[in-house]
Formats: structure tokens, sequence, C-alpha cells
């Protein structure tokens, strides 16, 4: 078991000597290691405050996490390659439940997110695993349906301005539901999960794109942003709230202002029609079409696991030291898939699958 303390952690971003944030504990690294060479299942369980973080200078939250990310650079690239099972998991904390449902006590508002997450995550059903069964068979019929189409690139557009084309990489694979580890174990990576999912090519999305949720990252909100970019780079960006946290985590390395990830999901699906705005990205990411910052999932293109960073680079993968949701999925949302013979194909009309 690895316990992180979030008040410890904001204790030493604002109490903690300038240097500190250049280090990382070898054992902790070794902690990763030795686990992930065993062959071990990882399973995170989440229960943060969205907004721990807001009067942390930025800097040092940045710099840590770098310096973070670049220790555990073997684990992270062997868990997105799915070498070994994960799985990402929330509970409620008090700060978090009156951060969802402020107008009542905190007792209230912890009742109300266990039973909201509880619905998210299908434990109401009568035979859950079998519900959870019948929704990993829905979503592999629509990856399947994206496999197959082999689209070239995608074309999303809405009503709040978002006009953004995405031109997908030859031997793209969408991925969705569950998945196999090295072992060929089953495993689903998200609870909840109501996502279809493959890489952009990294040169090839062009145009602006808005949020349509907030986006908390490192305890902090980041709201009403939009991003503009050429040729695969963000080379304008925006936001109403947080921007200097935006402005540093698209400027992590030279990877985090391309993307890494196209995802899909449906506007009519069980969280989106909860009404709730998590403040959690596991949740919200699950309400609304998204796309991440950053590293890509070497899993989403041919034989990507196999692949030396080189090589993967040459084939238009993404790779950088953050990978980071963001929501930009409304009721009005139109993607057009375009076939390499340039048909046009409605993937989805009014924010639903076509």
């Amino acid at each position: 078991i690895n316990w992180v303390d979030e008040l410890s952690a904001k204790i030493r971003y604002l109490q903690a000597p300038d240097e500190i944030f250049d280090e990382f504990p070898e054992w902790r690294k070794d902690f990763y290691l030795s686990y992930l060479r065993g062959g071990a299942a990882f399973v995170s369980i989440s229960a943060s405050d969205p907004e721990l973080l807001k009067d942390v200078n930025p800097e040092r939250i940045v710099r840590a996490q770098k310096v973070s990310n670049t220790a555990l650079q073997e684990y992270r690239e062997k868990i997105m390659s799915h070498e070994n099972s994960w799985c990402i998991v929330s509970v409620p904390t008090i700060a978090w439940a009156k951060k969802v449902f402020p107008d009542v006590s905190e007792e209230q508002a912890m009742n109300l997110l266990w039973d909201a997450i509880l619905k998210a995550v299908r434990v109401p059903a009568a035979d859950p695993v079998k519900e959870w069964d019948s929704h990993k068979a829905k979503l592999r019929e629509r990856r399947d349906f994206m496999n197959k189409s082999n689209f070239k690139s995608l074309h999303y557009q809405n009503s709040l301005g978002t006009d953004l084309t995405i031109e997908l990489p030859d031997n793209h694979i969408w991925m969705g539901g569950s998945k196999n580890n090295a072992k060929g174990i089953d495993f689903v990576a998200n609870i909840p999960t109501e996502e279809v999912f493959t890489l952009p090519k990294k040169s090839g999305v062009n145009g602006t794109v808005f949020s349509s949720k907030p986006l908390v990252y490192n305890g902090n909100l980041i709201d009403q942003f939009s991003l503009t970019f050429k040729d695969g780079k963000a080379i304008d960006y925006k936001a109403e709230k947080g921007q200097e946290i935006l402005k540093k985590l698209i400027e992590t390395d030279e990877g985090s202002c391309y993307l890494g990830e196209v995802a899909l999901v449906p506007f009519d699906s069980p969280i989106s029609n909860a009404q709730i705005l998590f403040y959690n990205t596991l949740f919200d990411e699950n309400a609304s079409c998204h796309l991440a910052f950053g590293k890509a999932y070497p899993t989403c293109i041919k034989d990507g696991s196999s692949l030396s960073k080189d090589k993967l680079v040459d084939l238009g993968v993404n790779d950088s030291l953050v990978h980071v949701d963001f929501m930009i999925g409304t009721k009005d949302l139109t993607i057009t898939g375009i076939t390499a013979e340039g048909k046009k194909i409605p993937v989805f009309e009014n924010g639903n699958f076509a």
C-alpha cells in the first residue's frame, strides 16, 4: 500500500525549500518498479479535494510533477502499454462532496455523492456483474464500428464554437471497455468507463476546440477554456479561470502542447444524464467526449507496445511526461468521419452516436 496524504502534500508545497522539488525519493521509485516487474496489478483509490492546491504556487506543482513523472517513466510507459493490469476508482471526501453539493449538510453531501458514484459504476443493478458484461459488450460494438470504418480524420463542430479536425494515424486502433494485459488477462482500467478511444496523429490536429466542463488539474480548477491547434500544436489558449495553470500544463514539455487521446462518449449516457458536475476527471470525462494533452497510449496503434520510442514518433504517436484529459462534448456536438477516399460519414449527431 502506498498511502499519500493530500494535506501533507500541501504543507510540503507551501513550506518546503525549493530544492526539495527537484528530488524524488529512490525508495518510492523502487516501490513502484519492484511491483511492476513482479507482475502486480495496481489499484488506485483517489479521494481528493478538487481545489486543495489553489493557493499553492503552480511552479512548484509542475516542477514536482515533472520530477515524479521522469523518475517513474518506466512505470508509466508499461502501465500505458497495458503490460500490467491497473484500475482507477474514486471515493468521496467531505471537501469533494461539498464542492459537488454545496447547498446541503456535510452528511447529506457525502450520502449524495456516494449514491451518485455507485449509480455511475452500476452497483445498484440487480446483477452488477451481468450489467458490466453487457456494458462492456456495447463498448466493444462501438469500438469495432470505429475500427471497421478506419477513418482518416474526424471533424468536430458545436455551438460553443468548436471547429476542429483531427487526423488519425495509419493503423490506429480504437479501444474501449476492457483491455488485456501482457498475460492476456482482462481488466477494466477506469471505473466508471463509457468511452471508446484512440490516438491522434501528432501533427494532424487543426482548428479550435472549446471545453464543455471544468478541468481539475493538480488541485486547481481550469474552466471555460479554448485551444487553437495548428499542425498538431496548441498555438493559442485562453481560460476564464486557471489560465496560469493551463499554461504550465501545456508547457510541461515538448509533447504536452500536442494531443495524445481522442475519446468518444455519448451525451445520452448514465453519468451525463445524472446532470451532476463531479469536478473529478474520472467521472466528468465519462459524461462527455474528450481529448487529452500529452502522451498517447502505444496500444492504440498496431504493434505499438513492441515498437521503440523512435519508431512510435515516426508513426505520429505523441510522447510526453503528462496525460491529462479535458472534456469537449455537448448535446449538439457533431462528429463527421472522413475516409481516405474523402467520403464523409456521420459518427455523432446531436451529441450521440449517429
